[in-house]
């Protein structure tokens, strides 16, 4: 059963935006009225906390109301009862980009991106879209617009995934008919109600996201600064102290021709000389006590001049030599800090202060 209010004072700008097709039976779309409701249950609805807007398409697109239109639960239900089946195509994309246009604008009710406030869109389909929803959707995604897609029936999930906000696991869902789809706001609610905002938003923190009752904050690492944007960080160059004079973090000729840069905290940890140098290792920089040293990447030597790399002949059988494999150079491997051949593949791993997400390939 689904506790009342649970999202008690968790602000949240959230869109519903359901498909009002052909293919979807009277019946069926009752039960998704219904659905609305139990997501309505947990929900707390007010100007300063929660609300809410319901968008509906099929051909076109259709705005049953906005954001800013109510402020108490009991009207919400009766718009939903009063929706009428659209019964015509289905424009998923169409819904996607009024979504991002409109619904989510502040003139309907949205707040200011600057405030933090989580913007979540939540899409019910049962069909294949008559257009195209890969790029509207990466738009919407890349514009802080969280997306749960949900499928009903026959439809692809590559579509959903197409859709839906990462990881997938979290953000996309499938289910057999619309009777299942009444098992799916009890999910919803330990997603939006009890997580962390940070894991629920696209929050864009360079370093560290952390969340506050309300809302969130990016901060940065001991070293860094936040910038006026409030998501990305520079480095502080005052926060470490340099043993002996000479080198700053301009550009200058390597190491030998200067000193290395050798430090000590003045506050916290300033310990990542990989991030903050320009250390000139072609493939990999790793930290070491005081200073820092380049590898290579397997199947590569370093040269000696310590920083660049070359590819290394390994001895075979009789037959001859071959050249070691370089999984990591054709570009597509979608590491986002760096990548670090195996023997037969390739795994992704994060600069110093950094984990890697479960997706193996980013990090926060």
């Amino acid at each position: 059963a689904l506790a009342e209010s649970t999202c008690k004072g968790k602000p949240m700008d959230l869109v519903f935006i359901i498909d009002s097709s052909r293919s979807v039976r009277p019946n069926d779309y009752e039960k998704m009225k219904e659905f609305l409701y139990s997501m309505l249950t947990f929900l707390d609805i007010g100007p300063d906390v929660t609300r809410v807007g319901l968008v509906q398409y099929g051909s076109t697109v259709n705005n049953e109301f906005s954001l800013k239109t109510y402020n108490k639960k009991a009207d919400i239900e009766k718009a939903i009862r009063e929706m009428i089946h659209l019964a015509t195509g289905t424009m998923t994309g169409l819904a996607l980009q009024y979504t991002m246009n409109v619904a989510f604008t502040e003139e309907e009710g949205a707040r200011p991106l600057e405030l933090n406030v989580p913007r979540v869109a939540m899409i019910v389909t049962d069909g294949r879209p008559q257009d195209t929803v890969d790029e509207i959707a990466a738009r919407t995604r890349n514009s802080g617009i969280v997306i749960f897609a949900v499928g009903v029936g026959r439809v692809d999930i590559n579509t959903l995934k197409a859709m839906g906000s990462r990881p997938y696991e979290d953000h996309v869902f499938l289910v057999a008919n619309f009777s299942q789809i009444e098992k799916l706001p009890t999910l919803f609610q330990s997603k939006l109600c009890d997580a962390d905002i940070c894991s629920v938003v696209d929050h864009g923190c360079a370093h560290i996201c952390v969340s506050s009752a309300e809302s969130y904050v990016c901060k940065c690492r001991t070293g860094y600064t936040l910038n006026p944007d409030q998501k990305t960080c520079s480095f502080l160059k005052g926060s470490c102290r340099y043993f002996r004079s000479g080198p700053t973090l301009e550009r200058e000729p390597p190491p030998p021709k200067r000193n290395m840069l050798l430090y000590r905290p003045k506050e916290g940890e300033c310990n990542d000389l990989c991030a903050v140098e320009n250390h000139g290792c072609e493939h990999l920089c790793v930290n070491v006590p005081g200073s820092y040293i380049c590898q290579c990447r397997e199947g590569y030597k370093l040269n000696e001049d310590r920083k660049t790399c070359s590819i290394k002949i390994n001895s075979a059988s009789s037959e001859g030599s071959q050249l070691g494999i370089d999984f990591c150079a054709s570009g597509d491997h979608g590491c986002e800090h760096y990548c670090v051949n195996t023997e037969d593949s390739y795994v992704c791993q994060c600069h110093q202060g950094f984990t890697l997400n479960p997706d193996g390939r980013t990090c926060s």
